[in-house]
Parts: structure tokens; C-alpha cells; sequence
């Protein structure tokens, strides 16, 4: 009779310790997105344009993530380091809500560099990258490390040639 009255107590004792495992999971996941921040100048000449990109300390990147209904529930910036890289570590869960990555987008924000400050869209990064595939998942850490994103210097900027409509006076100027 005490047997079967110790097995209960054990399977039940086993199921709790599952459930706060899987608990602790939900609580702690994080998300890690990484990649870095580079120069490029248009104004050279084709081998030095593809190869003489270099990093720009200080940039800063940020991560939106939005919920099913389109509205913003976090985010969250990182300025890159000597060597151009950003890395954000967001937890999962946010307000007893977890995040979808696929909701999530990165993009450029700011380079404090003014020979090199005109956003491009070069790998997304004035429009922004949303998290697709990510590059690990390690326990309860998904890792997505994303291709460089691109600055240019002021004398490569395209200019606005979209023809602009004064409202207030009815012509085009």
C-alpha cells in the first residue's frame, strides 16, 4: 500500500520539477543579434570601393519588435565598438509576452562620423532587416549575426529628384 502511495508522490514531485524547468525557459530565453557597422566611399575606384570599407566607432543601431497588431512592444539600441560591431542581448519575454522574431527588425539609425553619415540601403540598413534565420540556437539563446550594414560620405548621397508640390500656393517648384 505504500508503495504505489510513493511512486504517486515521486511522479508527482517529477512533473513539478518539469514544469518549473520549462518555467525557468520561458523566463530567461534571450535573443542575440550582432553584426557591424562599416564606411564605404563611393568616390574611389572600383577595387578600392569593394575592399576599403572600414568600421565606424560609435553608430548607433537599433531593434524594433512589434505584435501581431503592427504596435511597437520593444526596443532597444547598441552603439558599435572600435571595431565597427554592435550586439544586443533582448530577453524573450517582455511583459509577461514573448517576443516573435520574426517581428523584429534591425536598422541604422545614427554614424557620428560627418565624412561618412548618409544611410544606405545596402543590406538593409536604412529600411531594416527583419530576423529571419537565425545563425545559432544554443539552449535557450538564438543568435542571429547579420551582414554588415553600410554608411557612405555626404559627396555619394543621391539627390531627391521627385518633383516637390507646393500645396499653399497651387505650383510646382
Amino acid at each position: 500500500m505504500a508503495a504505489p502511495i510513493l511512486t504517486l508522490i515521486a511522479a508527482s514531485l517529477l512533473v513539478g520539477c518539469t514544469n518549473s524547468a520549462m518555467a525557468w525557459k520561458e523566463t530567461y530565453g534571450v535573443i542575440n543579434v550582432a553584426g557591424k557597422v562599416m564606411c564605404q566611399d563611393c568616390t574611389k575606384g572600383y577595387n578600392d570601393w569593394i575592399n576599403g570599407d572600414r568600421p565606424i566607432k560609435g553608430s548607433k543601431v537599433c531593434l524594433t519588435c512589434t505584435d501581431d497588431r503592427g504596435r511597437v512592444i520593444h526596443y532597444d539600441s547598441d552603439v558599435t565598438d572600435e571595431r565597427g560591431e554592435f550586439d544586443m542581448i533582448v530577453s524573450k519575454y517582455i511583459n509577461g509576452k514573448q517576443l516573435k522574431e520574426k517581428k523584429c527588425s534591425v536598422r541604422l539609425v545614427s554614424s557620428p562620423d560627418p565624412s561618412c553619415n548618409i544611410l544606405t540601403d545596402f543590406a538593409g540598413g536604412k529600411s531594416g532587416v527583419k530576423l529571419r534565420r537565425p545563425t545559432s540556437v544554443y539552449r535557450d539563446t538564438v543568435k542571429y549575426m547579420l551582414t554588415p550594414f553600410y554608411f557612405t560620405s555626404p559627396m555619394c548621397d543621391e539627390p531627391d529628384t521627385t518633383d516637390q508640390y507646393d500645396d499653399t500656393q497651387g505650383n510646382n517648384y
